[in-house]
């Protein structure tokens, strides 16, 4: 470009308009659209810590002991977060869980409280 076609151009703020109206505006996800939505659920039976060590030596029969009492409910996560606990149960040749308690998050609380 040379200077007079640099004279020529003018520079000019981009108008976003449109599409913040769009991200701030009327477009709701209806709700429906998330009840086939897939999520892994893990069961925590409890946790430990070993060195290396000692989890090359476990093997067959060993027993590995964990943070939790025997009774103690079990922790139900849905994603990475923490959703419920419950008890083992057994369903004819599988184990299950019943869920006991349900935990309220901390988003969910303050939803509540402004309502």
């Amino acid at each position: 470009m040379d200077s007079a076609e640099q004279a020529a151009v003018t520079p000019r703020a981009a108008q976003f308009a449109d599409f913040e109206q769009a991200m701030t505006g009327a477009t709701e996800v209806p709700l429906s659209m998330l009840l086939d939505l897939t999520l892994p659920i893990s069961i925590e039976l409890g946790r430990t810590t070993m060195t290396v060590q000692e989890i090359l030596r476990l093997g067959r029969g060993s027993v590995v002991q964990l943070d939790r009492l025997a009774g103690e409910p079990v922790d139900i996560y849905v994603g990475d977060r923490r959703f419920a606990e419950g008890e083992v149960v057994v369903l004819g040749e599988h184990f299950g869980v019943r869920i006991t308690r349900v935990l309220a998050s901390a988003g969910t609380i303050a939803t509540a409280d402004a309502a």
